[in-house]
């Protein structure tokens, strides 16, 4: 599901409007014909087309971002895809104010890059790869990763920002990410280890072994990593829940008359 096919960032169309207007065949920007709905609603829906494909052009997902309820920002993905950044952080404990970050993963392109504290996990390098990112993407993110990161290296993060544990939800998939990506069938790289784990791993490290390093390298890669196949599992699962089965129904009748 791309952008385009959403009303819901319009003032004053909520779900149950955006289904009428799908079900009406309006399923992309370019159906619209103010039909369906008010002329004044019309005439938002209308401008939003015309600024959202604007935005669309600069490659600008920000104004959408805003708009969108934390569990529909997953329909930002499709039109970013290449350019999402999947972010996950270790720490050293679970509070900013004292705790510090310890190594950051983010994985963009096919490829992963892992920063660690004391060598090059630096307020700059994190600033210039989000910057590069057309979208974000976490689990729990919201509540830690970012919060933790604009804490500690006094960064705004102003990516858009797909927070992965809010549309698991929706499809109910809940806990933690390891064990939705059992469920879902995601295999992983160092299954065993936790959080905990990490936090020794990195004391260890600072004692001057640097095996433990490496293993909390792979251990927090892993997270990056495994977020791309579960963000397409979830994307595909809530396009085909939340719009092609409106899709299917409206064509039904249809169907049905040219019999």
């Amino acid at each position: 599901m791309r952008i385009e096919n959403s009303f819901i960032p319009v003032r004053g169309v909520g779900e149950t409007t955006e289904r009428r207007l799908w079900e009406q065949g309006i399923t992309h920007w370019d159906a619209f014909d103010g039909s369906v709905v008010g002329a004044t609603l019309a005439e938002r829906i209308e401008t939003f087309i015309d600024q959202g494909r604007t935005h669309l052009e600069r490659g600008d997902l920000s104004v959408f971002a805003e708009r969108l309820p934390a569990a529909s920002r997953w329909r930002l993905y499709e039109n970013a895809r290449a350019e999402t950044c999947f972010l996950d952080i270790e720490t050293t404990g679970l509070d900013a104010s004292c705790n510090d970050v310890t190594t950051v993963s983010l994985h963009r392109g096919g490829d992963t890059k892992t920063f660690v504290n004391g060598r090059d996990l630096t307020s700059d390098r994190l600033e210039s790869e989000l910057e590069a990112s057309s979208l974000l993407v976490t689990f729990n993110g919201q509540r830690f990763d970012v919060p933790f990161l604009e804490t500690c290296f006094d960064l705004e993060v102003s990516v858009p920002h797909v927070d992965l544990m809010y549309p698991c939800k929706q499809l109910g998939l809940d806990g933690g990410l390891k064990a939705i990506e059992a469920d879902v069938g995601i295999e992983r790289e160092l299954p065993d280890l936790s959080g905990r784990d990490a936090v020794r791993l990195w004391h260890e490290y600072e004692r001057g072994d640097e095996a433990a390093l490496e293993t909390l390298i792979e251990y927090n890669r892993a997270d990056t990593r495994n977020m791309k196949p579960l963000m397409d599992h979830v994307a595909d699962r809530l396009h085909e829940q939340v719009f092609e089965t409106v899709r299917a129904e409206s064509a039904a009748p249809e169907a049905e008359q040219k019999r």
